[in-house]
């Protein structure tokens, strides 16, 4: 195969990954009874991958990873911490293991759906920080309603 035909192989890879695991998570999070929305911008500017509701009100946020060199470069994820009471890496199946910090917990997803592996330790936020993200929740939720 030529070689600029396996470069743009891998480029589309990257992608394809990406959406299987935020997929595979978010249907992995439904069946624990959550209530996921995808690409969630947060207060502090930064876009959490799968933000999802739990019917006592618990956040929960997930961080897709859809490879080792998208971990490497990709530093920000402690900066979720603050807005959610579990953080979890979602990665596909072949992503490496023992390169994850020990920290977060871990769900490992396909397209089809997904496992947690590691629970994440819970981390409860103040009161008035979750009332302000569940009603920020509950009015992105709603006005995208409208976009479909």
């Amino acid at each position: 195969m030529p070689a600029a035909a396996v470069h743009l192989e891998l480029a589309f890879s990257r992608p394809e990954t990406t959406l299987g695991v935020t997929r595979g998570a978010a249907r992995l999070l439904v069946d624990m009874g959550y209530a996921p929305l995808l690409e969630v911008c947060l207060p502090n500017g930064r876009r959490a991958d799968v933000m999802a509701l739990g019917r006592k009100g618990d956040i929960v946020i997930c961080e897709v990873k859809s490879g080792l060199e998208d971990y490497r470069v990709d530093r920000k994820w402690p900066d979720y911490a603050p807005f959610c009471d579990a953080f979890f890496f979602a990665v596909a199946p072949e992503f490496p293991d023992g390169v994850l910090p020990d920290e977060p917990g871990l769900i490992v997803a396909d397209a089809f759906g997904g496992a947690v592996v590691r629970d994440a330790p819970a981390v409860p936020l103040a009161p008035a920080r979750r009332k302000a993200l569940t009603i920020a929740f509950a009015r992105l939720g709603a006005l995208r309603t409208l976009r479909d």
